[in-house]
């Protein structure tokens, strides 16, 4: 065979498999959304015999739950009927006033501004504004609630993710609270389950890592693939990678000026 004519036989070949991939991976995603349609039935099915307020909830949310638990409709039904009970419990009025929570409000510590290349809205985080020793960890869990009601709320049709962006510098121990990032860990995991699209981790100082791998553990597999620790040298060049330069925050050097969450 000569040269061109093995060079020719490999182009082809290449583009054969490159083509059968392409066609595998649609098969695949094809079934999974009969799969996820299949289970999204059924699911509703026996929650709302354990709970009729599940009537209430829509095939976006019930689909959450299900990739939160691999499709697992047993896993997923458990999740979802402990959230139920737990949004009755923990928030009474269906939501949750600025009034019940102060002296998280006035740490001015969380943003929001801007959406990423994906559309989604960005959530910034001043870590080093947070402290504990002024609130309690159940204004902490009322605060993650409140946030995460707020930005759920904002989302484009056809979205259901957030990104957020967690900026670390000036953090130090008088910052570090073990339970209230567990809390606030465990209400996003549990009952907003699918919501971070990604969390990107800015300036952080290297003490913070005594801190991280204490919480670490107890983060789930799916929440793990969707953190980075952004490396100061890459910063503007990462942050690009996911938004676009008229969609950063003035923190990172675009030209967007900050809102505070309360007044998204």
């Amino acid at each position: 065979m000569t040269s061109y004519l093995r060079q020719k036989f490999q182009s082809l070949t290449v583009s054969s498999v490159s083509e059968d991939a392409k066609q595998g991976e649609l098969y695949s995603d094809e079934k999974r959304e009969e799969m996820e349609r299949t289970s999204i039935q059924t699911m509703k099915a026996f929650v709302l015999k354990q709970d009729p307020s599940a009537k209430d909830v829509d095939d976006l949310m019930i689909r959450r739950f299900l990739r939160a638990r691999d499709l697992d409709v047993d896993k997923a039904s458990a999740m979802f009927l402990k959230y139920l009970k737990w949004r009755r419990e923990s928030i009474p009025n269906g939501f949750i006033s600025p009034s019940e929570i102060p002296n998280e409000l006035a740490q001015n510590k969380l943003f929001m501004q801007g959406y990423d290349k994906s559309g989604r809205p960005i959530m910034l985080v001043f870590a080093a504004r947070h402290k504990p020793a002024s609130t309690s960890v159940e204004e902490i869990k009322r605060f993650v609630i409140f946030i995460l009601d707020k930005i759920c709320g904002r989302m484009p049709n056809g979205l259901e993710k957030f990104t957020t962006i967690a900026d670390l510098h000036g953090w130090g121990y008088a910052n570090s609270d073990i339970r209230g990032y567990l809390a606030a860990l465990s209400i996003l995991q549990d009952c907003y389950p699918e919501r971070l699209g990604k969390l990107l981790i800015i300036n952080a100082p290297y003490i913070f890592m005594t801190a991280w791998k204490m919480v670490y553990p107890f983060i789930d597999k799916n929440t793990k693939k969707r953190i980075v620790f952004v490396e100061d040298k890459t910063l503007r060049a990462t942050l690009l990678q996911d938004i676009d330069e008229n969609q950063l925050p003035d923190c990172v050097g675009g030209p967007l000026k900050l809102v505070p969450i309360q007044d998204c």
